[in-house]
């Protein structure tokens, strides 16, 4: 296997995964048979494509090996297949009744339809958004164990039950019918928003930003919009990934290094971007109360519309956090929270606020909070704190570009 089928490989597994596995689960109707032939299809890649070369279309060549691969499995022991956890209910007798399966809908993408099954009421909340990112997305346990804030080995048993959890209830693979989508569409956004953040900053690795993730939790956003165009949340969803990967370009400069929002050249940012996603804000506003969404894309307009760092109205941020915490009491909203009340009232009440959230079991192992209790720190030119929580982001950030700035900023104290 030379380097460049490899890498053919790779590239084929961060964008075409989802398009995939999905499509092998209408054949098999059961998650894990559709991982397994998934997985014999890329590894069959490795081999083939090293002496006949990379196919021009990777997503249909590995479709079709996944597909077939599942067929002949199917076939080879028939008892098999009335033993599986069958993802259909007994009504549907085929795939390719198209009503059924979209639910009425003319969306009818089967990404869409994955994401729907495994955000059943029936499947606990957490566990919905975890099997979603480790089946659609091709992210590994230890990746969405870190997007949860838990143990790996806790997120693994999670995904197991949640899987075991399909199978007992037979449910069913396709798009609810309409009536049932504003019941089921939380969990979803949720899933994509998940999609989006561990896209937008990777958890590890020697890149910031997953492209392929971003993409593809753009692309699932604009189709939620189609089927919802009248939900404030999807509405605030879409808005809040167009304004956040507006700033894409500027996150990195030309030599590598990490550039925080406050030195990015806002004259290259995505204005088409801005341009689409404000009005969206605007839009789900005026629905209230305001959900969760609305208001993260709220803070992201006011960061947009900025037209530079200094400009920034803090007030405004705090205020909308206020709003969001309320309704959705997370720790990594209070951190947020917190991190704006810093640069509002000045590093001494943000410093307070960072301190407050000290003991919460959930972000004990979350770098981003040492990282920001460093930069006040700093700022106070307490150095030696400075220092120490510099140390202690840095022992818990795997992202390269992340650790860099880091080490640039501690080696910084040291001069």
């Amino acid at each position: 296997m030379t380097p460049a089928v490899a890498a053919a490989v790779a590239d084929a597994h961060r964008r075409e995964w989802a398009f995939v596995l999905a499509a092998t689960v209408r054949v098999t109707r059961d998650l894990d048979l559709a991982e397994e032939c998934v997985q014999d299809a890329y590894a069959k890649a490795l081999t083939t494509w090293g002496t006949r070369g990379v196919p021009a279309s990777p997503g249909a060549w590995l479709t079709t090996v996944a597909k077939n691969r599942a067929l002949d499995l199917l076939r080879r022991d028939a008892t098999m297949r009335r033993s599986l956890p069958l993802l259909l209910d007994d009504r549907i007798e085929t795939a390719s009744d198209e009503t059924d399966e979209t639910g009425g809908h003319e969306v009818a993408d089967d990404r869409l339809r994955l994401i729907f099954t495994c955000c059943h009421p029936a499947i606990a909340p957490q566990a919905r958004v975890a099997l979603t990112l480790r089946l659609l997305c091709g992210l590994t346990t230890a990746e969405v164990a870190r997007a949860f804030l838990v143990s790996e080995p806790t997120m693994a048993a999670r995904i197991t039950r949640a899987k075991k959890k399909i199978a007992a209830a037979r449910i069913p693979y396709r798009l609810p019918p309409a009536e049932a989508l504003p019941a089921r569409i939380d969990a979803v956004l949720t899933v994509v928003h998940l999609l989006f953040t561990t896209g937008h900053t990777a958890p590890a690795g020697d890149s910031l930003v997953r492209r392929d993730l971003v993409e593809l939790s753009l692309d699932l956003a604009r189709m939620l919009r189609t089927l919802l165009p009248d939900d404030a949340d999807v509405a605030g969803l879409l808005a809040l990934i167009l304004l956040t990967d507006a700033r894409s370009a500027t996150r990195v400069a030309r030599d590598g290094r990490l550039l925080p929002l406050a030195e990015q050249d806002r004259s290259s940012w995505d204005r088409t971007a801005i341009g689409e996603g404000v009005p969206l804000v605007q839009e789900a506003l005026r629905r209230r109360p305001p959900g969760r969404f609305v208001l993260m894309a709220a803070i992201a307009a006011v960061h947009s519309e900025a037209p530079t760092w200094d400009a920034t109205d803090w007030s405004e941020v705090v205020a909308l956090y206020d709003l969001l915490v309320r309704i959705w009491p997370s720790p990594v909203v209070a951190l947020n929270r917190a991190v704006a009340v810093g640069f509002a009232a000045g590093p001494v009440r943000g410093l307070a606020e960072l301190d407050a959230l000290a003991a919460e079991p959930q972000l004990a192992g979350y770098g981003y909070l040492a990282a920001s209790r460093a930069d006040f720190l700093r700022r106070l030119g307490r150095t030696a704190e400075a220092r120490t929580a510099y140390e202690e982001a840095l022992l818990l950030t795997e992202n390269a570009l992340e650790r860099d700035f880091l080490a640039e900023r501690l080696a910084r104290l040291g001069d």
